[in-house]
């Protein structure tokens, strides 16, 4: 066990201390696909819309996947455990 797991007894139950606690913000931004993928939107869509073209428009309304670069940071705020290689 790591130094920073206690085990405590609430109410005859053996609890491990402390709990991953999810990123409320970060879970809001993200989304997981079925097969274990992290997803965000795409930026640049929140305002100026009218001078876009339409071709703009439609390209920022789809996901775009999660760099890998980040997707370790994310995942462990979200609280998530790391994807399996496939």
């Amino acid at each position: 066990m790591p130094s920073q797991m206690v085990t405590r007894f609430v109410e005859g139950i053996v609890t491990n201390m402390p709990k991953i606690k999810t990123h409320k913000a970060t879970a809001k931004r993200f989304r997981i696909t079925g097969s274990g993928k992290l997803r965000r939107r795409k930026q640049g869509s929140s305002h100026f819309r009218r001078r876009k073209s339409k071709r703009v428009l439609r390209s920022l309304d789809k996901d775009e996947p999660v760099a890998s670069a980040d997707d370790k940071r994310v995942r462990r705020i979200l609280g998530l455990r790391r994807r399996s290689k496939r």
